[in-house]
């Protein structure tokens, strides 16, 4: 594991803790589906930077 890739994961893991807050304080949904939208991406960005797939 490099450490961006590490780094992106984290990120995408804390984005969907605040996923998860957010609902359950009946947030607006927009800014769920964004913060859905940016947690899913630095996910894949973080799993397709590992270098399992080389």
């Amino acid at each position: 594991m490099t450490g961006l890739s590490t780094i992106l994961i984290v990120v995408g893991l804390f984005l969907v803790g605040g996923i998860i807050s957010f609902a359950k304080q009946k947030m607006p949904t927009s800014l769920i589906v964004l913060l859905s939208l940016a947690a899913g991406l630095c996910l894949v960005a973080g799993v397709m930077r590992l270098e399992v797939w080389n």
